[in-house]
């Protein structure tokens, strides 16, 4: 009698020493600080004029996650699913803050966006608050100089692009005289002034500087004045179109012996119209293709597999970010902002296409790169890239 009551005193706290272990376990499991869905945002513009730019970029972060998720992605040991939440910028800045605040109540931890310059700098305010990285393809140097810990770039900025332009016109084209023309916008002209500053440290005389603004089309007079000036090389800030009106008045004048050299808004297809009508045509861009990355062929079939197109600007930049976000979550071990924003700071992430990315205290890219491109037999082909111009 004595031997069934023992045994059923010990049946019975062995019960209750089942009950507070599983009591236990679940109070851990619900003060976890990983919660099973992860939510990153993104916000580019997917419609208007830059809507396949936009559409290209949030294309590259959707092939990332589903590689993680399909991977089995966890934090600090725990299995989480990484959710995507994109809205639409429009390329404008007041939507921008909405959108951007839609994000934040929508509780990301982390944010690719923006496109545009100034969408990310007047939204970088809104993420900073919450503690939320912001890691945006802009080029604006104000960007990373708003003093947030917050504010990350993917590429290289316009003060290497325009050293890249004025190193490259004044070392590879061999010339004495240069006439340096922008658009008018802020971009433009902050890139013109400052590959003209570069070609002034590097000796060359820039004999003529006109502004414009991002629609005249009309060069006439400025033809004329090129030739008088006997100008050998043209760096410009203008836009495709613009850049093709030259190019004609310049054939009237018949002053064809120049070199063109631009931004990123000549390096389009469009301008393949004006390859013969003078010496050459030289575009630069912080956004190098996929294809001149050694590991850049896989990407590419598996993006174009997935969206039957090929990339449209900087989907791999994006890919790439998406790939070094997650390791920074997983670093922080945490699905808090401002914890994963010290991962970023900290980080060398792999990058699976262009290799690597980490940033400096402001979160400029350490090793971001300005490529230089000559259109040659219909298409623009590298001709050199750097990240020390």
């Amino acid at each position: 009698m004595n031997k069934l009551n023992d045994r059923r005193r010990f049946l019975s706290a062995g019960l209750a020493l089942t009950a507070v272990t599983s009591a236990a376990l679940l109070l851990l499991s619900g003060c976890s600080k990983v919660p099973d869905t992860i939510k990153i945002g993104v916000a580019q513009p997917l419609s208007g004029p830059l809507g396949a730019l936009g559409q290209d970029l949030l294309n590259g972060v959707n092939l990332a996650v589903a590689e993680l998720n399909k991977g089995g992605y966890t934090v600090d040991g725990k299995r989480v699913t990484l959710e995507v939440v994109s809205v639409d910028d429009k390329a404008d800045a007041a939507t921008g803050k909405t959108v951007a605040q839609q994000l934040v109540d929508a509780g990301v931890v982390a944010v690719i966006g923006h496109l545009n310059s100034g969408v990310s700098i007047e939204t970088a305010p809104i993420y900073a608050a919450k503690g939320i990285a912001q890691i945006a393809i802009s080029t604006n140097p104000k960007f990373t100089q708003l003093g947030f810990p917050t504010t990350f770039r993917m590429v290289g900025n316009d003060t290497l692009q325009a050293r890249a332009i004025g190193s490259f016109a004044a070392t590879q084209l061999g010339a004495a005289r240069y006439a340096a023309l922008d658009d008018g916008t802020p971009y433009g002209k902050g890139l013109a002034d400052g590959a003209a500053a570069q070609l002034k440290t590097e000796k060359k005389e820039v004999v003529v500087r006109k502004s414009f603004d991002d629609k005249t089309t009309a060069f006439n007079e400025l033809a004329g004045e090129l030739k008088a000036a006997k100008v050998e090389v043209i760096v410009s800030t203008l836009n495709d179109f613009q850049a093709l009106a030259l190019l004609e008045a310049l054939r009237k004048v018949d002053h064809t012996k120049v070199s063109l050299l631009g931004g990123d808004t000549i390096k389009t297809t469009d301008m393949v119209k004006g390859a013969g009508i003078i010496d050459g045509i030289y575009a630069t861009s912080p956004v190098l293709e996929a294809k001149e990355f050694a590991t850049g062929k896989p990407f590419l079939e598996k993006y174009i597999e997935a969206y039957k197109k090929p990339p449209a600007y900087g989907g791999h930049y994006s890919y790439d970010s998406m790939y070094v976000l997650s390791a920074a979550i997983q670093k922080a071990k945490s699905a808090e902002p401002s914890e994963i924003t010290k991962a970023m700071h900290s980080i060398n992430g792999y990058a699976p296409v262009i290799g690597t990315m980490t940033w400096d205290d402001k979160g400029e890219q350490r090793y971001g790169a300005v490529g230089v491109y000559e259109l040659r037999s219909g298409s623009w082909e590298l001709r050199m890239r750097s990240d020390r111009w």
